[in-house]
């Protein structure tokens, strides 16, 4: 449970299809299983009128579409709801702030509150600015308790554009009270990373260059952009998925062990990780390692599906990315040479999300028979269906030296009840609420993946000639399916995948 003396959350964007679809079904799981408690209030702030009636009327229509937790009785609910209120806010009128700080104050009354304050903004984030800059000009921050700001992606354009929203925001909050959400660092399986890493001798010893071969972390998706066609024109997968999610993804499954799981020692040896990265200086360097492509017409199970340009609110001659593959170094002294492959994109066959890390194979020999055993994997699977994949080699029954591969896997939702595991917003919410801030992206790394990230972006302003086209409910283009191979490689399929002609997907033991 939070501190005894609870905290007020005001939610800007409260109208919002986040907020109804992820945020309170968030703190309602919180509720329920009291990790909350009873002394909280909820502020909505959005610039559309409604009446506190309203607004807890659409509070449970979003908790009986969304939230894990059925709403038991009437009395319960009711008793949760009367910790929330709405205000219509202008954020431009500073006397709009002065009443958001009467109507905090009453709450705090209420129930018992002593000035802990978390405001979240699931706005625009060139609105973060403004809304720091009010929220003290108005009194809102005057109180005797902590004061925190959990802010969204995107978190810039590019590098300057970062600094300059950084450096509106640190005007009212400092570095410590800010907390970046990435909601992929609050699934599951992203945080089991540092178990199954630093929790097992088994792992550990082999975690390095002289033991793995490649490491390999796709993103796919198999839904197209639907009716994020604005903001993903101006994004595409670089910005929208690699500079925070894969970048993140690729943080945790690389760095050192922290000198403490304390939350800024964790997040010291994620930096250092993307700081390690090899840049691409030149636009060769980005077109020899780094794929892009853009779903076109593709027919799925009978049905004909749109291609990109023809998608609601993007342009018919935009050249925006649906998809990314990227071949990775780090120069550090524990991944030296080892490949790491990122691929994420729209419309490919299935939605998946997996790290696979494949060991270097071994020379053996059975009864002087020479033999080549495939490579062991380790594959993470983060969503959907979360849990571990191993993959190692026996000898086939009845032969006399051949070496066959069988699997193990463990389901991590297997024997739990539906509904039972957390969502990402959830932990995410509750870290934020506790003042831990692991799961969250400081400054440092997100100036250090924007610093990766921009030279990719400039080489592709430069040409668009490199930019392939692949049909909807493929596996992307040939550029990006084809960079493991140039060294030897080949992509593994992901769970779920229709083209499961890899021997590891044999029956698991």
């Amino acid at each position: 449970m939070i501190e005894q003396d609870g905290a007020l959350l005001v939610m800007f964007g409260a109208t919002g299809d986040l907020a109804r679809r992820k945020l309170y079904p968030a703190i309602y799981s919180l509720y329920c299983e009291g990790k909350l408690g009873e002394k909280f209030a909820l502020v909505g702030v959005s610039r559309r009128p409604r009446t506190n009636e309203q607004f807890r009327e659409e509070l449970r229509k979003s908790i009986e579409e969304f939230a894990r937790h059925s709403i038991e009785n009437d009395e319960r609910w009711q008793a949760f709801a009367a910790h929330f209120v709405y205000q219509s806010l202008d954020i431009n009128e500073i006397s709009h702030f002065v009443t958001l700080q009467n109507v905090a104050s009453a709450l705090e009354q209420q129930f018992g509150l002593t000035g802990n304050r978390l405001f979240y903004l699931a706005i625009a984030p060139e609105l973060f600015g403004k809304v720091g800059k009010n929220l003290r000009d108005g009194g809102v921050l005057d109180t005797a308790g902590w004061h925190r700001l959990v802010i969204e992606k995107p978190f810039g354009y590019d590098l300057p554009s970062a600094e300059q929203l950084n450096a509106q925001i640190n005007e009212v909050f400092s570095e410590q009270q800010i907390f970046r959400i990435d909601h992929y660092l609050g699934k599951e399986m992203v945080q089991n990373i540092q178990a199954i890493r630093f929790a097992n001798r088994l792992f550990e010893p082999l975690w390095n260059r002289h033991h793995i071969a490649n490491v390999q972390i796709t993103t796919s998706e198999s839904i197209g952009v639907e009716e994020r066609g604005t903001y993903y024109d101006q994004s595409g997968a670089l910005r929208d998925m690699v500079q925070n999610h894969m970048l993140q993804m690729l943080a945790l499954i690389t760095m050192d062990e922290p000198s403490s799981f304390e939350s800024e020692r964790i997040r010291d040896e994620k930096v250092k990780v993307i700081q390690a990265l090899r840049q691409f200086t030149t636009d060769d360097e980005v077109r020899a390692n780094v794929s892009r492509g853009q779903y076109i017409e593709g027919v799925v199970n009978g049905k004909q599906l749109p291609a990109y340009r023809e998608e609601p609110n993007v342009s018919d001659q935009s050249t925006t990315e649906t998809y990314f593959a990227a071949r990775m170094m780090i120069d550090n002294e524990r991944w030296q040479g080892v490949p790491f492959y990122l691929r994420t994109g729209k419309r490919l066959p299935v939605k998946a999300t997996e790290i696979v890390i494949e060991l270097k194979t071994t020379d053996m020999a059975i009864g002087g028979v020479p033999v080549q055993p495939l490579p062991n994997l380790l594959v993470i699977r983060i969503q959907p269906n979360e849990g571990i994949h191993i993959r190692f080699n026996t000898k086939k029954s009845g032969t006399f030296a051949q070496v066959t591969p069988v699997d193990f896997d463990f389901n991590n939702n297997k024997g739990k009840p539906p509904g039972s595991v957390p969502e990402a917003y959830e932990r995410l919410l509750y870290d934020a609420l506790r003042g831990d801030s692991s799961y969250f992206t400081r400054w440092d790394e997100v100036a250090s993946a924007w610093r990766f990230v921009d030279p990719i972006a400039k080489a592709w302003r430069t040409d668009a000639a490199d930019l392939q086209f692949y049909a909807a409910g493929s596996w992307g283009p040939s550029k990006g399916n084809g960079l493991p191979e140039e060294d030897g490689f080949k992509w593994w399929p992901v769970s779920g995948q229709a083209d499961r002609d890899a021997l590891w997907y044999a029956e698991s033991i």
